[in-house]
């Protein structure tokens, strides 16, 4: 079926459409190494400002007071130990929110029955900031790790769930008068027009859920934590450690950056066959 779709004669095009687009957008429009730009700025900003005494250490520690920082909780506080603890949590969470963002986008997009069940409650849900939701989890769950892992989760599942549903609710109806028109079945539609045509909602929604559980993670790990990178930051708040607390937010942004370049790479390789912007 996918050969059919993807003639030799639509790919030209596309690659024609691709090369105009690039033409208009002008020679420059994408930089290899352009995503540093700004944070290399940023840092210089940081580090003049720090130098000059623009920038307080009461109010910014300076970067190599940071590195001094990271160093120090290294060697002698067990930094790696919380990033792992930290990763753990958001891993688990985050998992369990895709599979079943997917499987109820799944359910929902392809059963009008299952979208009458499921896409109600999704939207109400949708509307109710999950992290509004801890005190009700600290209840329910005590707040221990399992709190921590079903806010991660529950806040991953609703961008799964929208970009998901979204693709397949999406899909060209020409595609659905070709299958029949060459006799392709219900499952053979769904299994290699309809589901590859969802992934790449399924994609965005991902980026979506890697930073939203990351968020999540910053919250939870702020509640009763005992390890993690959250836990880290708690304890040099009530210290007054600054450059300790922008350790944690730069491992924080480094997990948030590393996630999402992982997500668009496998997009990348997922939607090879796919001439797009980014392509």
């Amino acid at each position: 079926m996918t050969a059919i779709l993807h003639t030799p004669e639509v790919k030209v095009r596309d690659r024609v459409d691709a090369r105009v687009v690039r033409r208009r957008l002008g020679p420059g429009h994408r930089l290899r190494f352009a995503f540093w730009i700004g944070p290399v700025l940023a840092l210089a900003l940081w580090s003049a400002g720090s130098a000059t005494g623009v920038i307080k250490p009461a109010v910014l520690s300076a970067p190599w007071d940071v590195a001094v920082a990271f160093e120090d909780q290294w060697v002698n506080h067990d930094l790696l130990g919380n990033i792992l603890s930290s990763l753990q949590r958001v891993a688990i969470g985050l998992a369990l929110g895709v599979v079943a963002g997917a499987v109820l986008a799944v359910v929902s997009g392809l059963s009008r029955i299952g979208e009458s069940l499921v896409d109600g409650p999704i939207q109400i849900k949708r509307s109710i900031p999950t992290l509004a939701l801890i005190p009700l989890f600290i209840a329910w769950f005590g707040i221990g790790e399992e709190m921590k892992i079903i806010t991660i989760a529950l806040i991953s599942l609703v961008p799964i769930y929208i970009h998901t549903h979204n693709g397949l609710r999406s899909i060209d109806g020409r595609y659905a008068e070709l299958a029949e028109t060459i006799g392709i079945n219900h499952g053979e539609f769904v299994r290699h027009v309809v589901l590859p045509g969802a992934l790449p909602g399924f994609l965005l929604g991902m980026r979506f859920a890697v930073t939203a559980a990351l968020l999540g993670l910053v919250v939870v790990e702020q509640y009763n934590a005992v390890a993690g990178v959250g836990h880290m930051i708690t304890l040099a708040e009530q210290y007054g450690q600054t450059d300790v607390i922008v350790v944690g937010l730069v491992i924080y942004g480094i997990f948030g950056y590393c996630a999402d370049s992982a997500v668009r790479l496998t997009g990348r390789k997922a939607l090879a066959w796919r001439q797009t912007l980014d392509g």
